[in-house]
């Protein structure tokens, strides 16, 4: 079995193979509704308590960001997967991938409740993130473990920061973050155990930078 193939039963999987699925998913996530594992919305462990306006606008906002970055995430793995060279790799990248749309449903699900709206240029997110995921796959699979590692410290970091600024009150959306703020760093650690390498100074300060302008425009659009 080659590097670029994998078996599910009696039938061998190639690249082409992965990249059908990697279309798929991406239809599924911009403008389809993502399946996930089936784990129970946080949020819906709260009453549904009345919000201001004001508070609504704002817990609407960030809850966006957030769904920009779920977005940019499934995108991520489906291109570190895709290009990946162990398939043992590309199978954490896939299972990383399926728990991360649990987040997509639960952003999106809490957006709606909140009368809010994904970002509009969500299509443009995608793109740019499958090509990142796709360079760290090409990098070869240390180094795409140690970008994934690197995300999701970073991810974890940025949510522990919209803890500190979601409305008090506003507890269906803060269990959503501190469950995704969990997450992230299972994954983190899993990259870790499974040798992802050390990035260079460099990228990890790329990385926020990119990130910095992507949640501050999700903002608002």
């Amino acid at each position: 079995m080659t590097a670029g193939e994998s078996r599910v039963g009696t039938r061998q999987l190639s690249r082409f193979d992965y990249l059908i699925s990697a279309a798929q998913t991406a239809l599924t996530t911009i403008a389809g509704t993502p399946v996930g594992t089936g784990r129970a919305d946080p949020a819906q462990e709260f009453n549904v308590d009345p919000l201001s306006d004001a508070t609504k606008r704002e817990s609407a906002r960030l809850m966006r960001v957030n769904h920009v970055g779920e977005v940019c995430a499934q995108a991520l793995y489906e291109g570190q997967a895709l290009i990946a060279h162990d398939g043992r790799v590309r199978d954490a990248m896939i299972q990383a991938a399926s728990e991360e749309q649990d987040h997509l449903i639960w952003c999106e699900n809490r957006l709606k409740e909140l009368g809010g709206r994904t970002s509009l240029l969500n299509p443009l997110w995608y793109l740019g993130a499958f090509g990142m995921g796709a360079l760290a796959g090409w990098a070869g699979d240390r180094w795409s473990l140690g970008f994934l590692k690197e995300t999701e410290e970073q991810v974890e970091a940025h949510l522990d920061s919209h803890l500190d600024r979601l409305p008090n009150e506003d507890l269906r959306s803060r269990a959503v973050v501190q469950q995704m703020k969990d997450d992230e760093r299972e994954h983190a650690q899993t990259a870790k155990r499974a040798g992802a390498a050390e990035l260079p100074w460099p990228v990890p300060n790329l990385m926020r930078k990119v990130a910095r302008i992507m949640t501050g425009t999700a903002r608002w659009i």
